[in-house]
């Protein structure tokens, strides 16, 4: 990994996590941001933990091992990547009611979810007959690469996916009892939410792929691999390709929404202040904030050259 400086580890973990011991958790992992370059994102709850985490190696190697404390050396559904820049402008450490937000308290992943499908045994999976395929991610994840024939339930949220659960899934089902539903997202952790949800609802043969894309996309090369297009990620590389490399796609500083390299050719697109996506969304008050913002921006990177060039 000659010239990348910088390890990115995402992780989840289903588990009964103690107040107290998040506070811990939380002091002890701001003092190491304190003394050393992490950054991230980090959620905890009483369901566990969820994130991603962003240092050289060696503050890579203290940060897993206290959680490997916290956590009783739970598996921690670990997957590593490599970046020459870091990916997170600082760490950030949330605690919440849920470290994915579906907005279902009677379920509980730690106990009751689905059965883990393997990135080699997924393709299997996904071409039988019997197997509706589902992406449990948002609408604009799935807008720029999904796995082949899966079903897109065009949620804007996670907390959206039970409502559609609800509504349509039974449409998709030929027969409830031995139909398989074969669920994926990110990193693992919407799906295998996804698999409780639905276990309480009484489906069956119930399936998630085992580390989500980022996994699949690591173990599966060529012509073997049936992803298509490129992965959403929250950071700022914004879209992973087949290779786990910075994809082609930004994101509009206005909306959020991911723009692709064309998109950024269209008449439409100013940097930082509109894209085709919300071209009708904000007021000309709204776009006059964001050009200044932008502007802002733009002078910074500028001073920075200068300084990078002196």
């Amino acid at each position: 990994m000659k010239g990348k400086n910088y390890k990115i580890v995402s992780l989840y973990s289903f588990f009964p996590f103690q107040e107290n011991l998040i506070l811990d958790l939380k002091n002890k992992l701001l003092e190491i941001e304190n003394e050393n370059d992490l950054s991230g994102l980090l959620i905890f709850s009483s369901e566990g933990i969820n994130g991603t985490i962003c240092a050289e190696k060696n503050v890579i190697d203290i940060v897993i091992n206290l959680l490997n404390k916290y956590t009783d050396k739970r598996n921690l559904n670990m997957k590593l990547n490599f970046s020459k820049i870091k990916v997170f402008k600082k760490l950030k450490i949330k605690i919440k009611k849920e470290i994915v937000t579906m907005g279902v308290p009677e379920i509980n992943p730690s106990q009751d979810n689905g059965t883990y499908i393997d990135s080699v045994n997924w393709n299997k999976l996904i071409k039988n007959k019997n197997t509706i395929v589902i992406d449990t991610r948002n609408h604009y994840e799935v807008s720029i690469g999904t796995f082949q024939n899966s079903i897109n339930p065009k949620t804007r949220n996670f907390s959206e996916f039970p409502k559609w659960v609800d509504d349509h899934l039974d449409s998709h089902l030929e027969n409830k009892e031995s139909s398989n539903i074969a669920m994926f997202c990110t990193g693992g952790i919407r799906c295998e939410k996804a698999t409780s949800l639905l276990k309480k609802k009484g489906y069956k043969n119930i399936y998630h792929l085992q580390g989500g894309i980022l996994q699949y996309l690591n173990d599966v090369k060529g012509e073997e691999n049936l992803f298509e297009g490129e992965c959403f990620v929250f950071d700022k590389r914004v879209a992973l390709d087949y290779e786990l490399e910075k994809g082609s796609y930004s994101i509009c500083h206005a909306c959020g929404m991911p723009v692709s390299i064309k998109d950024q050719k269209r008449k439409e697109y100013r940097e930082g202040i509109q894209c085709h996506f919300c071209i009708n969304q904000f007021s000309d008050d709204d776009r006059k904030r964001f050009e200044e913002r932008q502007k802002q921006i733009d002078r910074l990177k500028v001073e920075n050259h200068k300084i990078y060039q002196d």
